[in-house]
């Protein structure tokens, strides 16, 4: 397992650090956002969206659990993936009360797509539930606008 670390200074040096991590994503590839609240996690996924090929606007899905993002397989293409990604699913488990929520919401579903990339914020919800090659990253705050990003592949 490769360890990454990354001083961000700001959401754009965030947002432009997930841009980059996006390039090595695989369909399938499920990431865990570790981070307290404000810590940059969406912040992260707006940025690894934008990478991916999204052009819309990205926003937390806190209420509604899931948001799908579909990725245009114009841009897939361009950026010359073995696999194609064509949904990058944004999950937040923030308000999941107990695992077995999960279930009913169907994230189990999400992440096992083939076509799709996962992104979990609050994943320690559901350790035990995370496919055994899940990507983890943690994102701290040690200033203002100053993240400490750390990403185990």
């Amino acid at each position: 397992m490769s360890k990454q670390e990354f001083i961000s200074k700001s959401t754009e040096e965030t947002k432009n650090f997930a841009k980059k991590f996006a390039k090595k994503l695989k369909a399938g590839d499920v990431l865990a956002l570790y981070g307290n609240l404000g810590a940059g996690k969406t912040t992260f996924i707006q940025g690894l969206a934008v990478g991916l090929g999204f052009t819309g606007k990205v926003f937390s899905p806190t209420f509604i659990f899931v948001r799908p993002y579909k990725i245009t397989t114009q841009t897939s293409e361009i950026r010359n993936q073995k696999s194609v990604i064509n949904t990058l699913y944004h999950i937040d488990l923030y308000r999941l009360g107990k695992a077995e929520d999960l279930k009913n919401i169907g994230v189990e579903e999400f992440l096992n797509e083939k076509g799709a990339v996962s992104a979990i914020e609050w994943p320690e919800k559901i350790e035990k539930a995370l496919p055994a090659n899940t990507i983890k990253i943690k994102l701290e705050t040690i200033g203002e606008e100053k993240r400490k990003i750390t990403s185990f592949e």
